[in-house]
């Protein structure tokens, strides 16, 4: 077996149990206290430039080999589908994120992580999500595209409006955002990395191509890294806020999964593009909140934390979720193969 065929066995490996391996690692960072922050964000370190922004332009890069500019075609082939699922995605998160945040009274650090991962884009795990789930790939991709280039003017907007409302609904003092450097932020770290690599894909496919093979892996590695350093950061005042973050961040992925496949329902589409929506509408880009997070809000030290659990958590629910999906339309398809049979004879 050729070293190309081994690591492309691997990254099937990784992306298969990629759930798995995250509670692995948040764990690790949990009980192992510097096992992530002696190396990442460590100038000192070897690899002084392994960072959680650089390790999030690295899965955005690959993401951006994942895709073609014809996928924004989508926007055209199917427009009411993509535009329920863009509504949703940028109605339905930050809003469950504001009320959530309300609902459990949490203190401003908390509530900015949750509002920033319910304001952020799709992530490129809901494309392998909608696939398992039999899903319409084209259109979970062409909504992840959409929802990458919209995050650098809505997610700022967002995230300000809705951290100014929690603000003076608990009566407390105001949390500053900073738009423009948000703005900046997710230009840097998601929108130029996704085009270099949609430039890749376009000048260089027979490169991409056999690199698409070990893309999984590389993300894998990578939101691993993110997950584990916030976590080992982080891991003194999770002792006392765990539980919480964890049940909000639950809640919050449901409320996606729950609001996407419900207004798709009462939109009748048909049933792989209704599974392709709700997993779009329930799998954020948590990375890009916790690495924004950490860039915009220094002061918060538990801001990151919600878009880390929400990495190692959606990809549980994810895999469930599309395990379930997939299931129910092969009996589907069963009973119509059963019945035609039936009209034949």
């Amino acid at each position: 077996m050729s070293l190309f065929s081994k690591a492309r066995a691997v990254s099937d490996h990784v992306g298969k149990y990629m759930a798995l391996y995250a509670v692995l690692v948040t764990l690790t960072a949990f009980f192992a206290r510097g096992s992530f922050t002696s190396w990442i964000n460590n100038p000192g370190f070897l690899w002084g430039s392994v960072s959680v922004p650089n390790l999030l332009m690295v899965i955005m890069c690959g993401m951006g080999m994942t895709l073609r500019f014809q996928d924004f075609r989508q926007v055209f082939l199917k427009p009411w589908d993509m535009l329920t699922g863009e509504i949703l995605q940028f109605l339905v998160m930050p809003l469950a994120g504001f009320l959530l945040c309300l609902a459990f009274r949490l203190p401003p650090d908390l509530a900015v992580g949750v509002i920033l991962t319910g304001s952020c884009p799709g992530g490129t795990a809901s494309n392998v999500m909608t696939y398992m789930a039999r899903g319409d790939v084209a259109l979970s991709v062409g909504m992840t595209a959409v929802s990458t280039v919209l995050a650098p003017f809505l997610t700022p907007l967002l995230v300000m409006f809705y951290t100014g409302l929690y603000s003076d609904s608990i009566g407390g003092a105001g949390i500053t955002i900073d738009g423009v450097g948000m703005f900046i932020g997710i230009l840097k770290i998601v929108l130029i990395p996704v085009f270099l690599g949609m430039l890749l894909n376009r000048f260089l496919s027979a490169f991409t191509a056999r690199l698409a093979a070990v893309l999984p892996l590389i993300s894998c590695i990578g939101i691993c890294c993110i997950i584990g350093f916030v976590i080992d950061y982080s891991g003194e005042m999770l002792l006392t806020n765990g539980l919480l973050i964890i049940l909000v961040v639950i809640l919050h992925n449901l409320t996606g999964y729950l609001a996407g496949f419900g207004a798709s329902r009462l939109l009748r589409l048909a049933p792989e593009r209704r599974n392709a929506v709700s997993i779009e509408v329930g799998m954020q880009n948590s990375g890009l909140s916790t690495a924004l997070a950490g860039m915009c809000f220094p002061g918060m030290l538990l801001a990151p934390v919600p878009g880390a659990i929400f990495s190692a958590w959606h990809n549980i629910s994810g895999a469930v979720l599309a395990n379930i999906l997939a299931r129910r339309a092969s009996e589907k398809s069963s009973r119509s193969g059963r019945d035609s049979g039936k009209v034949s004879s």
